[in-house]
């Protein structure tokens, strides 16, 4: 073999690799565009922002209603007095799931963060946003809304009344009852009697005495000597 056929040999080995390695990075090339050009045409897709109008649907709205005879997950009725607050097409009273000290606790809790703004945290209707210059919304201590049914706040909580918006939405039904419930019972503590204390509680109510009245008939050793330093003063 001739040493200029080796030398041949070897430059056409390395074109051929070389040949080889551009076609690998070409066709990368080629994968790294096509992937590119799909992700700028889903990128840049047709669409509708919220309530933008549509001169696609006849009804001129790009939101579309759902489909009659259908429900979405999780919104099944299957206790209209849970969800409407009705029975009859009425406000109805009292609470369709049990009502629980963890129950009025959640109400609490809801009430704070939705409700007191507005109510303040008693339900008297002083809080901080109409103290600086909203509609003050009712007490919830009036006569009035003593007597209205449970059904009455759940209601308003749904769809709104006067000023007050809907917190449909914000608010589900199980908190809309648990702050239902929350709210009775600020309306029993601002109106309570003793009738309303358990019997079992009342014989500790009835032997409790008030603490002024009893430091007054058994005064501290220091209360006993002011009191002789101000009878010799005399």
């Amino acid at each position: 073999m001739f040493r200029g056929d080796g030398k041949r040999s070897t430059l056409n080995a390395e074109r051929k690799s070389s040949g080889a390695t551009f076609s690998v990075w070409r066709l990368a090339l080629c994968v790294l565009l096509l992937a590119g050009a799909c992700r700028q045409k889903m990128a840049n897709q047709p669409r509708y922002d919220p309530l933008e109008p549509s001169d696609f649907f006849t009804d001129g709205m790009t939101a579309r209603p759902r489909v009659a005879g259908t429900v979405a997950r999780g919104e099944l009725v299957v206790n209209d007095f849970l969800v409407t607050g009705k029975i009859g097409g009425k406000n109805g009273d009292g609470f369709p799931m049990p009502v629980t000290r963890a129950f009025v606790d959640r109400g609490n809790e809801r009430f704070d963060v939705y409700c007191a703004p507005c109510h303040g945290r008693l339900g008297d209707g002083n809080g901080m946003v109409p103290s600086r210059g909203y509609r003050h919304p009712p007490s919830f201590h009036t006569q009035t809304l003593r007597e209205q049914p449970t059904g009455h706040f759940f209601d308003v909580m749904t769809n709104g009344f006067g000023s007050m918006p809907s917190y449909r939405t914000m608010i589900p039904p199980q908190d809309r009852w648990a702050i239902v419930a929350y709210i009775r019972a600020l309306q029993l503590s601002q109106s309570a009697t003793v009738a309303d204390v358990p019997a079992d509680q009342r014989v500790i109510l009835s032997g409790a005495k008030d603490p002024r009245r009893k430091n007054a008939e058994d005064p501290s050793p220091s209360a006993r000597l002011r009191m002789t330093q101000a009878g010799g003063a005399h």
